[in-house]
């Protein structure tokens, strides 16, 4: 099954998110920063990045940047998952290279859909 690295600094959303992707049966990678978690994503290779946007230090925007325009990480899709809903952040996230974008708190099956869309367009 995919494996899916949860970039967020927020240990309640993590366990929250962690939760439904495993009861759906993804495995999962957890990072609590950005900085954190782009370098996992170069040292594990996930099937999937999800990407909180609000974090100290390097943040989500910044952090779906680096990893798809690294050619080490190029390949790997972010779905930017966050509590900015204004359409000004989805567009930014999007020119930054998500592949999609949802906001939470987010609904079980919306997620697991939009992960499996992902994973399927690649």
């Amino acid at each position: 099954m995919a494996r899916i690295l949860i970039v967020d600094d927020s240990p309640t959303e993590t366990h929250v998110i962690k939760s439904m992707l495993e009861k759906n049966g993804f495995n999962t990678l957890v990072a609590a920063s950005g900085e954190e978690g782009v370098a996992l994503a170069r040292d594990e290779h996930p099937d999937l990045v999800l990407m909180d946007v609000v974090m100290p230090g390097l943040n989500g925007f910044q952090a779906t940047r680096q990893l798809t325009r690294s050619d080490e990480t190029a390949d790997i899709p972010v779905i930017i998952c966050t509590t900015k809903d204004q359409e000004t952040d989805r567009v930014w996230g999007l020119r930054q290279g998500a592949k999609d974008y949802i906001t939470k708190p987010v609904e079980e099956a919306d997620l697991v859909e939009k992960i499996n869309a992902v994973l399927v367009s690649g």
